[in-house]
């Protein structure tokens, strides 16, 4: 019998009901393009974020993924960094990504013995984030979270709200303190920033940097970052 290495495995996106579902359309598509399996799981308030904000309707019962999958900022200046897909990119996508209803408590992900390579939510509402810490489990999104934190295996929220609640940073601090990585999208600036898609990118990039999937989003601090004229981390004081 052949085992799989952890890069071989599929990884686990959930999309829920906060601000910045671009980030996550965005990662979903480089996932597909580096070849990474998919469990993806949307919640109703996830897919109403991705409506508002994208104008993206993706169906009441949330499988118009090859809507996500064409997405592109809608900014022709940007369109040299993120190209619109072709029919055949998205066929080729498409069989990557196995969706799952949010309800559905019999699906894989929601055991510790369907091996996964780790668990993104992008973006992390702050309800998700108190069912994670609270093991809620009270839907698939916050179960299949439980089952990554109780397997050790790589969890990272991506929360976006703010200002923040007392009760709101004490969840990212307990989930920190249960494994999880708390990876606010929180866009640097240093990196040459040029357009909207910079910001999107230099998010998504930090999360494939955690989940070991190579990618050239930006550019990295001492890699053709113009320091003397400011590109680069807050100096000390």
């Amino acid at each position: 019998m052949t085992t799989q290495s952890s890069n071989q495995l599929p990884l686990v996106l959930a999309m829920t009901g906060a601000s910045g579902a671009v980030y996550a359309v965005r990662l979903l598509q480089l996932l597909c393009d580096a070849q990474v399996g998919v469990h993806l799981v949307i919640s109703p308030s996830g897919a109403a974020v991705i409506q508002q904000e994208l104008n993206l309707d993706i169906g009441p019962n949330r499988d118009r993924i090859e809507h996500l999958l064409n997405y592109h900022w809608p900014d022709s200046a940007t369109l040299s960094q993120w190209q619109p897909r072709t029919a055949s990119q998205i066929q080729a996508n498409m069989a990557l990504i196995s969706l799952h209803d949010y309800r559905d408590f019999m699906r894989p992900i929601a055991s510790g013995s369907s091996l996964t390579r780790g668990m993104v939510i992008c973006p992390c509402s702050g309800a998700t984030m108190s069912g994670v810490v609270h093991a809620a489990g009270n839907n698939l999104i916050q179960r299949a979270a439980d089952v990554h934190l109780k397997e050790h295996r790589k969890l990272i929220l991506v929360p976006r709200e703010t200002p923040m609640s007392v009760f709101q940073l004490e969840n990212m601090q307990r989930a920190a303190q249960a494994g999880a990585i708390v990876l606010p999208a929180m866009p640097g600036w240093y990196h040459g920033v040029r357009s909207v898609v910079d910001l999107i990118d230099f998010v998504v990039s930090r999360i494939l940097d955690h989940l070991q999937v190579p990618n050239t989003l930006m550019n990295r601090w001492g890699e053709g970052i113009d320091v003397e004229h400011g590109d680069g981390p807050e100096a000390p004081s």
